[in-house]
C-alpha cells in the first residue's frame, strides 16, 4: 500500500520558503521610496530611516500573519 504524501505539510514548506523573499522585497519597496523622497524633498535622510524601520515592523507582522494563519489550518 503506498503512502500518499501530505499536501498540507508541502504547503507550509512553500509558504515558509516564501517568507524571505516578501520580507526582502517589502524592506527594499519602501527603502528605495524613503531613498528618493529624499532626493525630491530634502538632503537629509529623514525619509530612507522612517520608511526602512516602517518597512521592517510591516514585514515582521507579515510573517506573524502568516505563521498564525499557517498554526489555524491544522
Amino acid at each position: 500500500m503506498e503512502k500518499k504524501p501530505n499536501k498540507k505539510v508541502n504547503n507550509k514548506w512553500v509558504v515558509l520558503m516564501n517568507i524571505p523573499f516578501q520580507m526582502g522585497v517589502i524592506i527594499f519597496a519602501f527603502t528605495y521610496l524613503g531613498m528618493w523622497l529624499d532626493k525630491q524633498y530634502t538632503n537629509s535622510s529623514i525619509f530612507t530611516i522612517i520608511l526602512s524601520l516602517l518597512s521592517v515592523f510591516l514585514a515582521l507582522f507579515n510573517v506573524i500573519k502568516q505563521v498564525k494563519n499557517l498554526n489555524k489550518e491544522d
